[in-house]
């Protein structure tokens, strides 16, 4: 039912004596509540109540979400209701539409209204955190290293901290790459309470960086610390190469981004190994130019992918050094194509680099016999 004119003032009046922060208005047009609800992982609910002494003909919801651009990217809803004196609306931002939100995303919003009268108001920006709140996080920090965690004593946070700021240091000998940003890694005590925490999961994702957000999330298990750790760094590491490369025209080659990864974990893994044995004793080998994009589905060759990545990396590293591979990096964050990039630091293309590093790979497998093996084994993590 429509209230009338008189009425309204006296609503608007009241609530300004009792909530004088809470009151937005424009001529006739107020809002009187507005507000949040974060329920993680699934959905982020907005609701408002306005009124005003006309029809409330129009209003839209406007949010952002805080990370890593080159462009400032609005988005807008708009809010089906009945035009009326007094309205109540709320909008959901179901998270399976975006694909989900890291924990302790930020997310600024803001409403538009219009009445029949034309008067018109926009609310001030209010910003809601989406946190993860189904655990209680304690919290670990040195230098722009943050490690949330809910299940383990400060001994095992302290582990975890150690080896990601080893892996810095590491990365930072062999590349030049560092942390220009925090970063924060939220530890969930297993991979079953990781997924839950995520939009869509793959059955086998123990780790993923939200290289965008600064953020990374991986599950481990008070018997997987090892592997736990191995995560870590392959998910810093990609977070580290984002933030040293991030430009609005050109992403990394994918060989470069997780051989990167990869080779800052430190020694190849066996069963990655045996896949590049029997791939140059078979001439199966995958040409540079097709790793640079999306790896294959099929899980061997993806498992040849990720091996020729570390060693493409490794052979690059060890034949050039560390500064020639800090000036690709630099020359990537300008957005340079891949061809031209390795033609400007090294003097060749990716088919020349495939043609040196073929060369290299089978001399140095040269006369070791290739392994038929066929144990498979996930990378450490993926990445976002």
């Amino acid at each position: 039912m429509k209230k009338t004119g008189v009425f309204v003032l006296f609503v608007l009046l009241l609530l300004v004596i009792l909530c004088p922060g809470l009151v937005q208005a424009r001529g006739g047009l107020a809002v009187t509540d507005n507000s949040a609800e974060a329920q993680f992982p699934i959905s982020l609910s907005f609701s408002l109540s306005a009124v005003s002494d006309v029809d409330i003909t129009d209003i839209r919801l406007h949010y952002t979400v805080d990370r890593d651009s080159f462009a400032e990217v609005t988005s807008e809803a708009y809010i089906d209701f009945v035009p009326d004196t007094d309205v109540d609306v709320r909008w959901s931002l179901d998270m399976r539409r975006i694909g989900g939100l890291p924990p302790e995303s930020v997310v600024q919003y803001w409403w538009t209204l219009e009445d029949t009268g034309g008067n018109k108001l926009k609310t001030a920006p209010l910003t809601v955190n989406f946190n993860d709140e189904r655990y209680s996080w304690e919290s670990l920090t040195e230098g722009k290293v943050t490690i949330r965690w809910y299940e383990g004593n400060q001994s095992f946070a302290g582990e975890l901290m150690s080896t990601a700021q080893d892996a810095l240091v590491r990365l930072a000998q062999d590349t030049g790459a560092y942390l220009k940003k925090p970063v924060k890694l939220y530890i969930y005590a297993d991979t079953g309470d990781l997924q839950g925490a995520m939009i869509f999961p793959q059955e086998w994702t123990g780790g993923v960086a939200y290289t965008a957000y600064g953020i990374i999330a991986i599950g481990i298990a008070s018997d997987e610390l090892a592997w736990g750790k191995t995560s870590i760094v392959h998910e810093l590491t990609h977070l580290v190469i984002h933030q040293m490369t991030l430009n609005p025209y050109n992403d990394l080659p994918r060989w470069l981004d997780e051989g990167l990864a990869m080779y800052n974990e430190g020694l190849l893994n066996p069963t990655f190994t045996s896949r590049l044995l029997k791939a140059v004793g078979g001439d199966t080998l995958i040409s540079v130019r097709t790793l640079s994009s999306p790896f294959s589905t099929d899980s061997e060759k993806a498992l040849l992918s990720y091996a020729q990545s570390y060693a493409l990396v490794e052979y690059i590293i060890g034949a050039y050094g560390q500064s020639r591979m800090l000036e690709l990096l630099t020359t990537f964050s300008q957005g340079s194509g891949y061809d031209e990039a390795l033609e400007n630091v090294y003097g060749f293309d990716m088919d020349g680099l495939d043609n040196l590093w073929r060369e290299y790979i089978i001399g140095k497998f040269e006369g070791i016999g290739a392994t038929t093996s066929t144990s498979a084994l996930v990378p450490a993590g993926v990445s976002r």
